[in-house]
């Protein structure tokens, strides 16, 4: 996003901050170890509040502007930080605000990459939600900029900040399951029967800014559905539970496995369980195939049980000598392999009715190593200001949530084409279908331009 974009002001109640210069880079390279880094949040409503909650936590950060186009959710949450915020109605004034060293990005999806470019430019670390992008186009520019403004950068995969994930991970790497042929991440959710409904179209309601909402996005009638957080369930602004969770598991499960990206996916799916008037499956299933011999699943199941996951674990990683299970708020588990000797026999005797793997390791006389722990967005949000004072980098930069999410972004074209694709990680296109590589990227709606 340039500067040649009109600076309008969308809001009559957003505060004009016109003319405030951002200090330059090198200006914030010296914070000390002491120092309070004073931020400011665009997208204060569902997610952005719950990232308010994990920044001011730590006493050495202070929230001093507040960006939203939905005018509601500004009062309470200036309130939250202490009733002295700067309030704006268009993110770039908060971004042009001088005292701020750092910005915080919990918008829709497809607002991200312009945000994200715009405050690197002026010289603003940021922590920016997950998926990083929209498309993988935007990943790729958002990466760039980020080298070129030498920008402290974490994106909101709390997980890499989680000391039992990281724990897990490494036992993962070391060898502890032996070799993982098989990691598989599951979002389990019974919607039915009325999902998120079919409320008809009708005007934003007041304090709404549709059309500062809906940005670079196309431009379409307002309703209640598309907007705050019902849009994950529309093409135009997300990729629905497989690029919000998703991009979670397979940042773990890539992470663990010391891969950079799949060398190919396909997906399936469709509305199979609600009527309601989403754009986005209810169910479906994606496979990626990765070098070194690892097939990774993603599925999603309109139901609140599984026979086949009882605990249920979000990741598993199946190895030849155990299998290791993940749990964000419960902690992992390993089950160990039972080592053989001998040829399998025609029908293995371990299956029986209780066939749960904590029955079949008490069988097989081995005990399970578990480890209990929570996943907590402060630990990812004490990194980052950790890492906006020492200049190092953070633990999920943007480089790294860029390749998490490209990951689910090709599974969501493969999705919306039913096709099998490959890809060339290292250049990043996809190698064996032309109309499916259009689809790396979109045309953004003017003024907006991705630049």
């Amino acid at each position: 996003m340039t500067h040649a974009i009109d600076r309008r002001c969308f809001t009559k109640k957003a505060a004009t901050v016109a003319g405030l210069a951002a200090l330059p880079a090198s200006a914030y390279s010296a914070l000390g170890s002491n120092d309070r880094v004073h931020l400011g949040v665009i997208g204060v409503g569902n997610r952005g509040d719950q990232l308010i909650d994990a920044f001011i936590v730590h006493p050495d950060c202070r929230i001093v502007g507040l960006a939203d186009v939905y005018e509601p959710y500004l009062a309470p949450a200036q309130k939250k930080v202490g009733g002295q915020a700067r309030l704006y109605a268009d993110f770039r004034q908060l971004i042009d605000q001088k005292d701020i060293d750092a910005i915080v990005i919990a918008t829709p999806d497809h607002w991200h990459a312009l945000q994200f470019i715009a405050a690197c430019r002026a010289a603003k670390d940021v922590y920016v939600e997950k998926p990083l992008s929209l498309t993988i186009a935007e990943g790729q520019k958002m990466v760039a900029v980020a080298e070129e403004s030498k920008r402290i950068t974490q994106v909101g995969l709390h997980r890499r900040s989680t000391p039992f994930i990281q724990e897990a991970v490494q036992k993962i790497r070391g060898g502890d399951i032996g070799k993982v042929s098989v990691a598989k991440c599951f979002h389990l959710r019974n919607e039915a029967p009325q999902g998120i409904g079919n409320p008809p179209d009708c005007d934003p309601p007041a304090g709404l800014d549709w059309d500062m909402w809906l940005g670079p996005a196309p431009k379409v009638a307002y309703n209640p559905n598309r907007c705050l957080y019902k849009f994950r369930w529309f093409w135009e602004y997300s990729g629905g539970q497989l690029t919000n969770f998703g991009t979670h598991y397979l940042d773990v499960i890539q992470w663990a496995l010391g891969q950079d990206f799949p060398a190919s996916v396909f997906a399936l799916g469709g509305k199979y369980a609600i009527a309601d008037n989403r754009e986005i499956p209810d169910t479906m299933e994606a496979v990626w195939e990765y070098p070194g011999k690892t097939l990774v699943t993603f599925s999603q199941y309109n139901a609140n049980n599984s026979p086949g996951n009882q605990g249920r674990w979000e990741i598993e990683f199946r190895g030849t000598e155990g299998t290791l299970l993940i749990q964000e708020n419960q902690g992992y588990q390993i089950v160990p392999e039972k080592v053989r000797t001998k040829e399998l026999p025609a029908l293995s005797p371990l299956y029986r009715k209780e066939n749960s793997e904590q029955a079949r390791a008490m069988r097989m006389g081995c005990q399970p190593y578990e480890t209990n722990g929570k996943s907590s967005t402060a630990d990812h949000t004490r990194n980052f200001l950790d890492c906006v004072k020492s200049r190092k980098p953070a633990n999920c930069p943007v480089a790294v949530g860029h390749r998490s999410t490209s990951a689910t972004l090709l599974a969501k074209i493969a999705l919306r084409t039913g096709r099998y694709l490959q890809w060339d990680g290292k250049v990043e296109r996809i190698t064996n279908d032309a109309e499916a590589n259009r689809l790396l990227t979109y045309e953004y709606r003017s003024p907006w331009r991705l630049a």
